[in-house]
């Protein structure tokens, strides 16, 4: 992963992925994976997004995993929320009430902290990584989560030649191959969602989807 790339945008402002609402996918969709309350939620490359204070308010124990610590930093600020900080061998930790947020590399995590996650959400992480790099964030986080694990998994699938990433897409097929050795893979819904993005229409994109799956480890 370029780290340099994703500190320089949010040490220059260029956040224009961060979304002002929480992802309505996740809303429409997260009830459906039937967690327990507690259940401890992975958030990978969450930036400061709000779906991480939607998922502790449904009572979730959240860890989010962010590079950055001026996302970090303004997430926490942003929430009126003062953190407990402390360093670990992975990372610095910020921590309040049900929210964890581990400024540090994805690719740092243990197996120790993956297997403690009963379930992840996915909106940013996959479609963020190139194609070299998305097979070895799958090794590397997903085959460490437990059986019985449960995520969203939020993409988008657009022609790839029409634009560079990120984000990239991230077609069905390939959502499959990547998942479908360990993972049951059920497509909740498809979205053409490229009246809704003028800025991806600006860069001569001429079609544009978002899918949500639900992904389930045996």
């Amino acid at each position: 992963m370029d780290t340099d790339f994703w500190l320089q945008r949010w040490e220059h402002g260029q956040t224009g992925f961060h979304q002002s609402r929480v992802m309505p996918l996740l809303q429409k969709h997260w009830p459906g994976l039937g967690l327990p309350a507690g259940s401890r939620v992975l958030v990978p490359l969450a930036g400061k997004s709000l779906d991480v204070a939607w998922l502790a308010e449904q009572g979730h124990a959240v860890l989010a995993v962010e590079l950055s610590p001026i996302a970090v930093g303004q997430f926490f600020e942003e929430h009126a929320l003062r953190p407990d900080i402390r360093t670990t061998p992975r990372g610095t930790l910020y921590r309040a009430g049900s929210i964890e947020f581990l400024c540090g590399d994805i690719f740092g995590l243990d197996a120790a902290t993956l297997a403690g996650c009963a379930a992840c959400y996915d909106r940013a992480a996959l479609i963020a990584l190139p194609p070299a790099l998305r097979t070895r964030y799958v090794r590397h986080v997903y085959d460490q989560l437990p059986a019985g694990c449960r995520t969203l998994l939020l993409t988008l699938d657009y022609p790839q030649a029409e634009m560079d990433g990120p984000p990239f897409s991230v077609p069905e097929s390939e959502v499959r191959a990547l998942y479908g050795e360990r993972w049951r893979i059920e497509r909740l819904e498809h979205r053409d969602i490229l009246d809704q993005e003028p800025h991806f229409a600006a860069r001569g994109i001429s079609r544009l989807g978002t899918d949500a799956y639900r992904l389930t480890a045996t």
